[in-house]
């Protein structure tokens, strides 16, 4: 990199951070994808990538704890425009039916399976797409968009890292089947992941809003899924306990290779405002970053990630220049840069 400077402003047409490298060059590639077909409450996360993006290029690139990591190279791909043209065409299936106006039984049905379609195709593109990255040797992080996206790369990852773990950062569960009848609904993503492809382990943390179902779900399956109920660690923290402590409780459950998937509802919603379904409570920004950093100092690799659910709400995404109206996109670029530096690190 000999005329880039890192400790100047981003240049305009940079890439993600403001780095200069190409998709050949970088060992890290990320991957955007604009879904939100099956957001039920909040939208806008089809947007997160591009908001990410813009905002990312304010993130300093020297990192006290992680030095410049950053040179070992880092890209994002350009949005695939048939994502935006299926997500456009799944969002209007799925309006009929989270609205609940169909004309009939058949019209329900015909948006259900259009919808079921659609998320097949999105599954199908991100697993070949993610297959062909770790097939060179590049280190992959999908950038959402909701949290169904990730499970086509889940499958990937399963498939060269078969004894993988995932370390789950949610407010939600996400283990119900077919909510709302999407085969596979943002509130899904775990119930796929544990039902539909080999995975022996998830540890989930930060959990707070789950349906009794999912509750159960966890129980009937308590040898594969560990989760750390939120109220649970807030009392452990106000009863005397460590941090530093319960991170080592968490990362004992998880195998050498470690997928980290990540909601950004996970955190506390002051970082996250206008993420589709805010719940109060949640892991602080500081808590989540050294669990990541314990999880690494362990031994353990995080071998690739997801980061969803980030969004502007109704804010512009044309940058206003009014940090207030892109905090959520300010925290989830400098979460991603953290999440891409202990990725590279480990």
């Amino acid at each position: 990199m000999p005329t880039f400077d890192p400790n100047a402003a981003a240049a305009k047409e940079s890439g993600i951070f403001g780095l200069p490298f190409s998709i050949a060059e970088a060992k890290l590639i990320l991957l955007p994808v604009s879904w939100e077909a099956t957001t039920s409450y909040g939208g806008g996360t089809a947007n997160g990538p591009q908001a990410i993006f813009h905002a990312s290029k304010q993130v300093d690139l020297f990192d006290a704890e992680l030095g410049n990591f950053y040179k070992a190279g880092i890209a994002m791909l350009e949005p695939a425009q048939e994502v935006w043209q299926w997500n456009a065409m799944a969002k209007k299936a799925a309006t009929i039916v989270i609205e609940g106006t169909p004309t009939s039984n058949d019209d329900l049905n015909m948006s259900l399976n259009e919808v079921n379609k659609l998320s097949q195709l999105l599954n199908h593109y991100v697993y070949s797409e993610v297959k062909h990255l770790l097939a060179q040797d590049k280190l992959v992080g999908i950038v959402g968009g909701d949290h169904s996206v990730p499970f086509g790369a889940i499958q990937a990852m399963l498939e060269k890292y078969p004894q993988m773990g995932i370390l789950h950062f949610d407010a939600h569960a996400d283990l119900r089947c077919a909510f709302e009848g999407f085969d596979y609904s943002h509130a899904s993503i775990m119930y796929n992941v544990m039902t539909k492809t080999a995975l022996s382990k998830l540890v989930q943390v930060g959990i707070r809003d789950f349906c009794e179902e999912e509750f159960n779900f966890i129980q009937r399956n308590n040898d594969k899924i560990i989760t750390f109920f939120d109220a649970h660690l807030h009392e452990q923290k106000m009863n005397g306990k460590y941090w530093s402590q319960i991170c080592d409780d968490i990362i004992q459950h998880l195998p050498q290779h470690v997928y980290v998937s990540f909601d950004i509802d996970g955190l506390d919603p002051r970082f996250c405002p206008h993420t589709g379904t805010p719940v109060p409570g949640g892991l602080d920004f500081g808590e989540a970053l050294y669990l990541l950093k314990k999880v690494v100092k362990s031994g353990r690799k995080i071998i690739g990630f997801d980061l969803n659910e980030v969004s502007l709400g109704t804010n512009s995404l044309s940058g206003s220049n009014n940090p207030a109206e892109e905090w959520d996109a300010n925290v989830g670029a400098r979460l991603l840069y953290k999440l891409c530096g202990w990725t590279l690190s480990g």
